[in-house]
């Protein structure tokens, strides 16, 4: 009777989460990916920034394994081999970005990254109404980011590199939220992720005698990776990548938004202009869009 009732329960807050529209769902998604980036920042001191990503990663990959224990099949065969790839490619894309911004100006880096999604959403473009909405994101999103060409070569590299990253994370995604075994490939992913990146422990060695640091390191992996994640398998089984990568630009105008009400960060006019761009494309992009099957 209990299990029973637990059933009923998850598939009521399924049947929830299923109904708020999409943009709603990257919106939460944002959020929670900001804040967590914002107890990040307190680890940088006490830790190389691809040192913060590999506890990120690790975090993750604890609280995934713990909630979803994944049986037996999703160990081995193509489900490891497409969990394991999604992991490994999150969790590198998640070391470059963090690499970048110790570089270059955080808007900057967003704005190359941003050639990422916005490169797969061109390939998946079949209409007019597409390639405006792509104009609309290209030109909000540089609004936003107000790209300054300086800093090191490097920095630019690890950009690029995390915008590549990006695009495979999309595409991997929706082969892992239609082909994989749902959440529980993520838990899987993370977790390879985790022992293929070990390396990069090395550079957190300041954070493992303070257990404060350390609870820091798996709330960063539960608010910027776990939730906003999750959050992303559900929309990647209702909509196509195109749709996906046009949507993730609602990342900056959540950012903007989130340094309003945190942080007293009125945008410029320029920047508010951005906003709009970025909020026409999606809504020019997202209207009359058909949903992707669910397998069986």
């Amino acid at each position: 009777m209990v299990r029973h009732h637990q059933g009923v329960d998850i598939a009521a807050s399924k049947r929830r989460i299923d109904r708020l529209p999409a943009p709603i769902l990257f919106v939460l998604s944002g959020i929670s990916m900001y804040v967590g980036a914002a107890l990040a920042v307190w680890l940088f001191p006490e830790s190389s920034p691809s040192g913060v990503a590999w506890l990120r990663c690790l975090g993750a990959a604890l609280i995934l394994l713990a909630w979803r224990r994944p049986g037996r099949a999703a160990w081995r065969g193509r489900p490891l081999l497409l969990a394991g790839a999604f992991g490994v490619v999150t969790a590198g894309m998640n070391v470059v970005f963090y690499e970048a911004i110790a570089r270059l100006p955080l808007g900057t880096v967003v704005a190359l990254e941003f050639v990422g999604p916005v490169v797969v959403a061109a390939f998946g473009s079949r209409g007019r109404r597409d390639i405006a909405a792509l104009v609309f994101v290209a030109a909000g999103v540089l609004c936003i980011a107000d790209v300054q060409l300086r800093g090191s070569p490097a920095g630019v590299a690890f950009a690029l590199a995390a915008a590549a990253a990006w695009a495979g994370y999309i595409l991997l995604g929706k082969k892992v939220a239609l082909g994989g075994n749902g959440i529980d490939s993520l838990a899987v992913g993370f977790a390879v992720a985790t022992v293929v990146l070990s390396p990069l422990a090395l550079g957190t060695g300041g954070v493992w005698g303070h257990p404060d640091l350390l609870t820091l390191g798996i709330g960063v992996g539960l608010l910027s990776t776990v939730v906003p994640y999750v959050l992303d398998q559900v929309v990647l089984r209702r909509v196509g990548q195109a749709r996906f990568a046009v949507l993730l630009a609602l990342l900056p105008v959540t950012a903007t938004l989130t340094g309003i009400v945190v942080l007293g960060q009125v945008p410029s006019l320029l920047e508010a202009l951005g906003i709009l761009a970025v909020v026409g494309g999606v809504a020019l992009r997202s209207r009359d869009e058909p949903a992707v099957r669910e397998p069986p």
